[in-house]
């Protein structure tokens, strides 16, 4: 059972237990998308250990057994485009709110079909003797760089309980999957014991974007990592699995995005990171995806500096889209010494694709106010590409969770 659940669990630990709880629930899609929240019942199965010890790190999972909602009569959903996350609430001896996330693995639904979620997983260390009580809360699930999120409409009855004795010696933290990166929801970072690779969170940034034809709003998925280089870290961003097609044919070299990365913490400022042309023309109906953005950030401060993904920006023959999140989504932590001309105080270091660095600096040291502004005009085709594909994503994947079968479509 224990290798079938993929616990990762000390040797104090005792045998795993696995419980099923369901309950109402509430789906709200994007609010950009227009369309009603929908209620349905969630069933989920909870296994966590039965037993453990203070000072162990136990991993538990978070089984959809029904999601609240079937995929409504509009789309097919293709193989890998689902991705939940959400939380679990521990409670009795020690309070905590463990984050839960899952892999974007899911057959093809079809229309009408059953939805089918993968396991979550997340993390707890045991710091207090007793009775700890497992609940599942509220779940958002991620489709075509959308959030639909699901909340309980009656309190949830707990689903498993771990009973914790008295600790002695060392604690046995869970070994993290390199693919899961975001397993636990905790930031990952720090430059002691060597470390010279480290794994950001995967976030789901709410946008606000400015584009040629309109202003549209939209949620991606995007994960900040670093590796160390000397004093400096060399970053890398990635938006992850984002769906989006084009409506019009583009050719290449023309769209070029780039991104100020904000920094929190002990450091300010921002550090701006680009990406390369695309390579290819992208045809009508085509995939358009984002490309990594790599730059390289020296430290302005000692301390545990924050990073978080800030304003995108999206230039294309002559026009610009620029998105500003709504609010912050830290994605990676890192212990930083103080480097000469570092960042902190709002400059920042850009490097382009090929990793040569200049000594630009960014207008500020958030991510707050409206980027670079729009410069007019260009080829049609472009602009509606850019600027369509939020809003066309956003209904989209907030149709996709929002509707029971049979629900007629506004």
């Amino acid at each position: 059972m224990l290798g079938g659940a993929g616990l990762l669990l000390g040797v104090t630990a005792g045998p795993a237990q696995a419980a099923e709880v369901s309950y109402a629930t509430k789906c709200v899609p994007p609010a950009a998308s227009g369309l009603d929240p929908v209620e349905g019942t969630t069933k989920v199965e909870i296994t966590a250990p039965a037993t453990a010890k203070v000072g162990d790190t136990v991993e538990v999972v978070w089984k959809f057994v029904q999601a609240a909602s079937k995929n409504p009569d509009i789309i097919d959903l293709p193989k890998d485009s689902v991705q939940p996350s959400g939380t679990l609430k521990a409670a009795g001896a020690q309070a905590a709110g463990i984050a839960m996330q899952g892999a974007r693995q899911n057959p093809a639904i079809p229309k009408g079909g059953a939805m089918v979620l993968s396991d979550m997983k997340g993390t707890l260390k045991l710091t207090t003797p007793g009775e700890v009580t497992l609940t599942p809360d509220a779940y958002a699930i991620n489709a075509f760089s959308t959030d639909t999120k699901c909340a309980p409409t009656e309190t949830v009855k707990s689903a498993a309980t771990i009973n914790v004795t008295a600790g002695g010696g060392s604690s046995s933290s869970a070994t993290p999957d390199p693919s899961q990166s975001a397993t636990g929801g905790s930031d990952t970072g720090g430059s002691s014991g060597g470390q010279t690779d480290f794994t950001g969170k995967e976030v789901s940034v709410p946008y606000a974007c400015k584009t040629p034809i309109g202003d549209k709003n939209a949620t991606s998925p995007v994960q900040i990592n670093a590796k160390k280089n000397g004093g400096s870290f060399d970053l890398t961003v990635q938006f992850k699995k984002s769906v989006m097609d084009s409506p019009a044919d583009i050719p290449k070299d023309s769209v070029k995005p780039s991104m100020e990365v904000v920094l929190g913490g002990a450091d300010k400022g921002t550090v701006r990171v680009e990406g390369p042309a695309n390579a290819d023309a992208i045809k009508s109906g085509d995939p358009i995806e984002i490309p990594d953005l790599t730059g390289t950030y020296k430290p302005g401060a000692s301390g545990t500096s924050t990073l978080s993904p800030g304003v995108l920006t999206v230039n294309a023959l002559g026009t610009t889209t620029t998105c500003t999140p709504t609010k912050t989504e830290v994605s990676l932590s890192l212990d930083t010494t103080e480097q000469a001309n570092g960042a902190s105080g709002g400059g920042s270091s850009s490097t382009s694709g090929s990793g040569g660095t200049s000594g630009g600096t960014s207008a500020g040291g958030t991510s707050s106010g409206g980027g670079l502004a729009e410069t007019g005009a260009g080829d049609h085709g472009a602009l509606k590409a850019l600027g369509l594909v939020a809003g066309t994503v956003i209904l989209l994947g907030g149709a996709v969770f929002t509707f029971l079968p049979g629900r007629r479509v506004r």
